[in-house]
């Protein structure tokens, strides 16, 4: 919004990481601290929950003077509602699950959702200001594919409006060719409310990308990162992303590989995506996507 790429993120080339005087190694050391909420002293995961979710409900009169087709509209629409489910599940501290914890305190929760699945939280402060990590996930989208070892390309397919894109994504094979070629096409929201700002997506459809043969078209349910000024320390972020997405991975049996199995696999992708992604202000990851939202 984990797994393959923990999707949602967006990202600067390895030249320019390299030039950046120290923000690697920066936002390495970044992940290292700890997630716990109170010793981060930032807001609660509610009160940046509720501030998106006031001044987000007003989408219908928020639209720009602009005639959208009915398609349009409904792409909107999905992205808003992917937001909105995304921003529910985080909202709820009930039942999540710890699925691994790192040395420097990093943690993976997960917890599972009716109708959407197994969900991944993953929660760290970036030793950068939220406008520069809003740079690299937003406006250099694109660029993702150059450093993230995960991503071969991605795509904007189309713009509708100031807060939402069609974007089409093609997934890196993974080691060992266990997992073969995946692409997702996706619609993605972007709203900043104040200090926060809230990037979501889900999967969609889109006539002019149509499933490419040889290429396993995945999917990812609601997901999202959040990002806000870190309390008292205004030149870093609080960084929460939320993921979820199926691989169509299929076992000897026909079916659907457990979700479990593929998170076991991503997090071999998690530090190097960490390094480059947060390096660049971009975001983090357990598996796939996420990013990826």
């Amino acid at each position: 919004m984990l797994l393959a790429t923990f999707k949602l993120c967006a990202g600067s080339s390895y030249r320019h990481v390299r030039n950046m005087k120290g923000l690697r190694h920066q936002a390495v050391l970044a992940l290292g601290q700890e997630l716990n909420r109170r010793a981060l002293g930032g807001p609660t995961s509610g009160s940046w929950i509720n501030q998106v979710r006031r001044r987000s409900s007003l989408l219908g009169s928020q639209l720009e003077d602009t005639l959208y087709s009915d398609q349009d509209l409904a792409y909107i629409q999905q992205g808003e509602e992917a937001m909105q489910r995304a921003l529910d599940i985080l909202s709820n501290q009930e039942g999540w699950k710890k699925e691994s914890r790192q040395e420097n305190g990093d943690e993976v929760l997960s917890k599972v959702i009716p109708d959407v699945g197994k969900v991944f939280r993953l929660e760290v402060v970036v030793d950068q200001p939220m406008e520069r990590l809003y740079e690299e996930l937003v406006e250099r989208m694109e660029a993702m594919g150059e450093w993230n070892p995960s991503v071969k390309k991605i795509k904007i397919l189309q713009k509708i409006g100031k807060d939402t894109v069609i974007t089409h994504e093609l997934a890196a094979e993974a080691a060992g060719n266990l997992v073969g070629p995946r692409d997702f096409v996706s619609v993605r929201c972007t709203k900043r409310r104040g200090s926060v700002c809230v990037l979501a997506g889900m999967a969609t459809d889109f006539g002019e990308m149509p499933e490419q043969k040889g290429v396993i078209r995945a999917e990812h349910g609601p997901t999202c990162m959040v990002l806000h000024p870190l309390a008292g320390s205004p030149s870093k972020t609080k960084l929460t992303w939320l993921l979820s997405i199926d691989l169509k991975v299929r076992g000897t049996g026909g079916g659907l590989l457990p979700f479990p199995h593929h998170t076991t696999q991503n997090k071999k992708n998690t530090l190097p995506l960490k390094e480059s992604v947060v390096a660049e202000g971009r975001d983090l990851s357990d598996g796939l996507l996420f990013h990826h939202l």
